[in-house]
């Protein structure tokens, strides 16, 4: 049974070639990450999920969490594994160093993520989780609230959710109807019921620290009146020690397509009088502080996506490497050969290898970009990215975890037969890869995201800025002989004329007509994130190349520029007609009367 290996080189690359970890390093805060430093974590990273998270993928899947009594079990090996987990310092790699973090940059904290959501996708959604919950609390909890809870999360020895859905109110949060009710003492009473939540309950940590959407009695209606409370599974003592059980009770788990071993869990609030709340921040700003736990999960379900296509990719090429089938094409009479000998197979396996790379970079890219947002000394640049990252991260999440369903699919196709078959543990990877295109905002939110917020809104200007970029990388692409580049010159300046196109259409019929613009909302979406993949893997291949004319025989180098090559003539290709179905696409998509559905 193929195991999961982590691919350091190609980490290693991307950190320092493509994200500039030498460059990240020099921004105030980030200086212990040195390149030996960042060696030394992937490599221990690599062993814990290659020897511990691994193991326990299939199992888990095969087992699932189970619910008793409103109460969690999760599969044999995980509590122990989680123990070893945050004993490890793995849950504080990147949190601040005051409540006991490491303070690692979040492009360091990205490689790593990307691991254990390749060796175990139900497990890594803890961690991330509760990260999002520490960074909202360390941004807007009171000193009070961040004393009680933040060591003990950073730490590991209590985890994080987020409440966000209900029964009636999925993806519009306006619809809220949990209620927070004021007590003399300045806390809440919450009462309510939630649904969806991920680790809502469950026997790893001994406690969990709920972030629930409320409205206060006079909460205005619609998102103006939601509020963001903190709600403990275990009431915390004066001293830091745990108290009573607060009325806040898993009700049931959800049986799911896939993330068997993560508990989905439906979470009463105030069932047996009311659930104990503290506020967070001001009143009837909850919605602002979710969107900061939501953009951090938002980013790491983006490297879901990636880290699908890693192990999509790599199961089906261990497979295609022993599946002994037919003779060679064109070869009468020949030996029988593995199927990774024939032409269709190989291009499968070309095109899962070229996402994995691809949304890897980009999603690399976007977190150096974010570390600059927050470190960089000058306004200007600290602006800059930000405005970078606010346009990439649904691009992120949006484009890498559709990508990584489609890599899925297309390894149980490699597969073929075997890959329907549950004991080959390809469909295991489809069925978890798909609820990432859902939570946290499905692709079609993150799209119409993109193209409101982030493009209409501001006139394009941070999108005609990346375009210019990737216009100025031309010249250095230009300078470069030899077929391969030719091809990827050719492919990325017509990709980013037709992401300039698309950008000015979406910019001009936004305001006028929403409708027609939101209907190539997704295939905006998708055209954004495979020009800038393919900018990456054209830098990528550069760099790749002058490695190569210097003399170094690393066959990784070659590896790199012809996976760069197949990106351009097979997926960089789609640009000019993504561009297409987004400009003249949307009468077709309006026309049909809805009784003719």
């Amino acid at each position: 049974m193929s195991e999961y290996i982590a691919p350091i080189r190609d980490m290693q690359f991307v950190l320092k070639e493509l994200a500039g970890l030498d460059q990240v390093v020099q921004l105030p805060g980030c200086e212990e990450a040195t390149p030996d430093l960042v060696d030394a974590v992937l490599e221990e990273a690599a062993k814990f999920a290659e020897e511990v998270l691994s193991p326990l993928n299939i199992p888990g899947d095969l087992e699932g969490a189970k619910w008793h009594n409103k109460a969690v079990t999760m599969p044999a090996g995980f509590k122990e594994a989680y123990q070893l987990f945050a004993e490890s310092g793995w849950t504080a790699l990147a949190c601040e160093p005051e409540w006991g973090g490491q303070g690692l940059p979040k492009l360091v904290a990205a490689a790593v993520s990307e691991m254990w959501k390749s060796a175990n996708h139900s497990f890594s959604l803890c961690p991330l989780l509760t990260n999002g919950a520490i960074e909202a609390l360390v941004l807007t909890g009171s000193d009070k609230l961040k004393k009680d809870y933040l060591e003990k999360m950073v730490s590991g020895v209590w985890t994080g959710t987020m409440n966000l859905t209900e029964p009636n109110a999925g993806s519009d949060l306006a619809a809220v109807r949990t209620r927070a009710e004021p007590q003399a003492d300045g806390s809440y009473k919450i009462l309510g019921q939630k649904i969806f939540i991920t680790y809502g309950d469950h026997d790893m940590a001994e406690n969990i620290v709920h972030l629930v959407l409320a409205r206060t009695p006079n909460a205005p209606e619609g998102v103006k009146g939601i509020s963001l409370f903190v709600v403990p599974k275990f009431m915390v003592n004066d001293d830091g020690s745990l108290g009573e059980r607060n009325d806040a009770y898993c009700v049931s788990i959800e049986h799911k397509l896939g993330i068997h071993a993560s508990p989905t869990a439906i979470m009463a609030f105030g069932d047996h009088g009311g659930a104990v709340g503290y506020l967070v921040g001001e009143e009837n700003r909850g919605l602002e502080y979710m969107f900061i736990m939501m953009n951090a999960a938002r980013f790491g379900v983006g490297l879901e996506g990636v880290a699908a296509c890693e192990r999509s990719y790599q199961r089906a090429r261990d497979y295609a490497r022993e599946r002994i089938q037919c003779t060679d094409i064109g070869v009468r009479g020949g030996p029988k050969v593995a199927i990774i000998a024939h032409p269709d197979v190989r291009r499968m396996l070309m095109t899962m290898r070229a996402h994995a790379e691809a949304t890897r970079a980009l999603a690399y890219v976007v977190a150096a970009a974010h570390d600059a947002a927050i470190h960089h000394p000058d306004a200007a640049e600290r602006k800059r990215n930000q405005a970078f990252v606010d346009l990439m991260i649904g691009v992120v999440k949006g484009w890498s975890t559709e990508s990584g369903v489609s890599m899925a699919s297309m390894g149980i196709q490699v597969h073929g037969g075997m890959g329907y078959i549950e004991e080959t543990g390809a469909a295991q990877h489809l069925r978890d890869a798909q609820i990432s295109t859902i939570y946290e905002g499905t692709t079609a939110i993150q799209a119409n995201d993109v193209i409101g917020r982030k493009i209409a809104r501001e006139g394009g200007a941070t999108l005609q800025a990346l375009i210019a970029t990737m216009r100025t990388f031309d010249a250095e692409l230009a300078g470069q002989a030899g077929d391969h580049f030719l091809a990827i010159r050719k492919r990325l300046t017509d990709g980013v004329a037709a992401l300039a196109e698309a950008g000015d259409w979406v910019v001009a019929t936004y305001r006028d007509d929403v409708r027609a613009a939101s209907a190539g909302s997704v295939p905006f979406l998708t055209l954004l994130g495979i020009v800038a993949g393919g900018w990456q893997m054209a830098r990528a291949a550069l760099i790749a190349q002058s490695r190569i004319d210097d003399g170094d025989a690393d066959p990784f180098y070659a590896a790199k520029v012809v996976t760069a090559r197949f990106y351009a003539d097979h997926i960089l290709s789609r640009a000019r007609g993504l561009a297409s179905s987004i400009t003249d696409g949307a009468i077709g998509v309006m026309a049909l009367p809805e009784d003719m559905f």
